[in-house]
């Protein structure tokens, strides 16, 4: 043989999930990991000081359907709804360079900045016993669609991340849009104007898409009554919640609750956990 391709890109590993647990994947090499349906959230446990130059740790990311992670193991994966995902692990000195080039971890990408990245992971998961050249250029391939991942990424203006942060932090106590746009600093007007141009959705219906997720993994992984889900996710009661939800799923939180009884229990966020024992105190 005169030339290896595994030495330049071998897909290690392909892992069809349905993910109702928190599962932590490990091993050598690049993590491809694409969520196509439900939530979750994604995290890279730092373990000690970073070396000079090394990539930026960051907080656990909610990562909607649509969207890639990539970064190395182990990386932390915890659904925030019922969730499928596709994850590859790819290897060889192709993965390692890429694996190098990322500046945070974990990086996520919206699926429409290499579109043809999730054909290509579907074609890996389907040919599990062609030879391995065949796979280790499909896993090259896949590297070069993902190669420019971040040219489509535009950053959020600092308000519209900040609100999105102060929202996902603060939804259990805020009033509404006023409130965050005083805390802000800015008027409602431009702070709405602002966040629908960069975000395609008013910040009062991001808050109260935010609320419904929190009743959806509360709904899944605790038997609370709708008075205390209401209470813990900021609506103002069960009735209210009730309507809320079933105009954001279709589904009334009743139906969503026995639709999601058969998945494993995952626990509370620690701001969930806090807010419960402040609400019992």
């Amino acid at each position: 043989m005169l030339f290896d391709w595994n030495t330049i890109a071998f897909p290690a590993s392909v892992q069809d999930l349905q993910l109702s647990a928190p599962l932590t994947l490990s091993g050598e090499g690049l993590w491809v990991c694409l969520v196509s349906s439900g939530r979750c959230s994604a995290s890279v446990p730092a373990a000690g000081p970073l070396p000079l130059g090394a990539a930026l740790i960051l907080p656990p990311q909610s990562v909607p359907a649509g969207h890639l992670i990539l970064s190395r193991a182990p990386l932390a994966l915890v659904p925030e709804s019922i969730c499928h995902l596709l994850c590859v692990q790819l290897t060889g000195q192709a993965a390692s360079q890429f694996l190098a080039g990322l500046h945070e971890l974990p990086f996520l990408a919206k699926g429409g900045s290499c579109p043809a990245a999730a054909e290509l992971m579907d074609r890996l998961a389907e040919e599990k016993t062609a030879h391995s050249r065949a796979r280790s250029q499909l896993a090259y391939a896949l590297l070069c669609e993902l190669a420019d991942a971040d040219s489509a990424a535009s950053a959020l203006p600092p308000l519209v991340q900040a609100a999105i942060e102060d929202i996902r932090a603060n939804y259990a106590g805020l009033y509404g849009v006023e409130e965050l746009s005083e805390r802000l600093g800015v008027s409602k007007s431009h702070l709405v104007r602002t966040f629908t141009a960069a975000i395609g959705v008013p910040p009062g219906k991001y808050l109260t898409t935010v609320r419904v997720e929190a009743a959806q993994r509360l709904l899944l992984h605790r038997e609370y009554t709708l008075d205390v889900v209401a209470s813990l996710c900021g609506f103002s009661g069960a009735n209210y919640l009730c309507r809320v939800f079933k105009k954001e799923t279709g589904q009334s939180p009743a139906q969503w609750r026995a639709m999601a009884g058969h998945a494993a229990q995952s626990g509370l966020s620690p701001e969930e956990s806090l807010r419960e024992q402040e609400l019992y105190i």
